[in-house]
């Protein structure tokens, strides 16, 4: 998707990109998600499977949290510009749980004759909680 056109002159070290709000977290967005990527593991979509686990109930997949974090980069940067993209979970997500993305631009500079961006990353649920932290690299365009 993307938005408006992002270049490496209008970036700075520090800034942040726009936030992602994400609608809550449903059990049927879990079973949905189980189908497209066929992660049936049971504490995904089975309730008394997820509180025999001790988790109250389903939790989401922990790759479904990590596309969150994805679609936030390429709204922001556009489907081309991601060149590098990791995570490190931190939390489970539940059925009405809220994901905000949020990211900070944390290097920049040009390698290989691209104009890269490095960007600090962090999904959290609305209680605050950390859900992922990662990294991504990201080549930009110039206007020259």
């Amino acid at each position: 998707m993307g938005g408006k056109q992002v270049f490496f002159e209008d970036i700075n070290v520090g800034d942040s990109m726009p936030n992602l709000v994400k609608e809550p977290i449903t059990e049927t967005q879990l079973v949905m998600y189980a189908g497209a990527s066929g992660d049936f593991n049971p504490i995904h979509t089975v309730h008394s499977f997820g509180e025999k686990a001790g988790f109250g109930g389903v939790i989401g997949h922990g790759m479904l949290s990590m596309a969150m974090v994805g679609q936030a980069l390429t709204d922001w940067l556009g489907n081309k510009a991601l060149k590098k993209f990791g995570v490190n979970f931190r939390a489970v997500t539940k059925p009405k749980d809220v994901i905000t993305v949020k990211g900070t631009v944390s290097n920049k500079y040009t390698k290989d004759g691209n104009n890269c961006i490095d960007i600090d990353l962090i999904s959290e649920n609305q209680r605050g909680e950390t859900v992922i932290a990662g990294k991504a690299t990201a080549a930009l365009p110039s206007k020259s």
